[in-house]
């Protein structure tokens, strides 16, 4: 889990980096496509089929959707915000499944967790800071980012246990090729032939996506999730780390605070999960 966390920060860096000499929608597009390629050699070197009837079921197609909203919104964050607040703002994810299961699902969830919920969620309000002069409406691109990234997760628990990694990975890039493709049609830009430094970043955006996206997949699959989870909470420390080393950022106090009240509350609900799992 960590080291899909830290790989994760590197995919948004460089990302990032990426933005300021091609389009947004080129990236896209071509992060999405060399995934899903990587990803559909994998599924056919193990014998999976890459088209079946759980593929187009409700529910893929509801992660789909999401997927697609997650990746857009909060690449354009990447592109146009401080690296550092996006990565904060999308550790409250955990918090916004949890509200949300007990909402779809019927998870029961007590007044403990629902505190500890509306604590996190202030801690975004925090670091967005709405009503002030600090406040930057673009902030609110990985705020739809992390909700988008919240259904898509609750989308996976309903998908069919047929889909292995490898096709959830191929139709989780494929879903990005779509945001890429729908960012380039609305902006109309002409597709660049990339310099040697963004071709190579671009690249290694694709590798580092791919074995993030493994390293999750195998880290919630054979740990026990309750162990292996307050472990997501390490692409903060990856994300503002990278965020002031490459880009020159500087964490504000209100950050500080905001990012302290989600990672606390995120913890807190996991320990009380685990409380009422080993009661019950």
């Amino acid at each position: 889990m960590i080291a899909a966390m830290a790989a994760f920060a590197v995919e948004d860096a460089l990302v990032k980096a990426v933005t300021t000499a091609l389009p947004i929608g080129q990236i896209l597009i071509v992060f999405g496509l060399g995934g899903a390629l990587i990803f559909a050699v994998i599924a056919l070197r193990r014998g999976d089929a890459l088209m079946t009837r759980d593929v187009v079921s409700p529910a893929m197609r509801v992660r789909v959707v999401f997927e697609i909203t997650g990746r857009l919104f909060y690449v354009l964050a990447l592109a146009l915000i401080p690296l550092s607040t996006a990565t904060v703002i999308l550790q409250a994810t955990p918090l916004v499944v949890v509200a949300a299961a007990a909402v779809i699902f019927g998870e029961r969830v007590g007044w403990r967790r629902w505190t500890a919920i509306g604590l996190g969620l202030s801690g975004v309000l925090i670091i967005l800071r709405p009503g002030t002069e600090g406040f930057s409406a673009l902030s609110l691109l990985a705020v739809v980012g992390m909700l988008g990234f919240a259904g898509r997760d609750l989308a996976s628990r309903a998908a069919p246990r047929s889909l292995s990694t490898a096709i959830l990975g191929l139709y989780g890039f494929l879903a990005l090729a779509v945001a890429g493709l729908i960012v380039w049609l609305w902006q109309g830009e002409a597709f660049r032939i990339p310099d040697a430094q963004a071709g190579l970043a671009l690249a290694g955006t694709i590798l580092v996506g791919v074995g993030a996206y493994s390293c999750l997949m195998k880290a919630m699959r054979t740990g026990a999730v309750s162990a292996v989870t307050p472990f997501r909470y390490t692409r903060l420390l990856f994300g503002a780390a990278l965020g002031i080393v490459l880009f020159g950022e500087t964490l504000t106090l209100g950050m500080l605070v905001g990012s302290g009240l989600i990672v606390l509350s995120g913890l807190f609900i996991l320990w009380r999960g685990q409380r009422r799992a080993a009661v019950g």
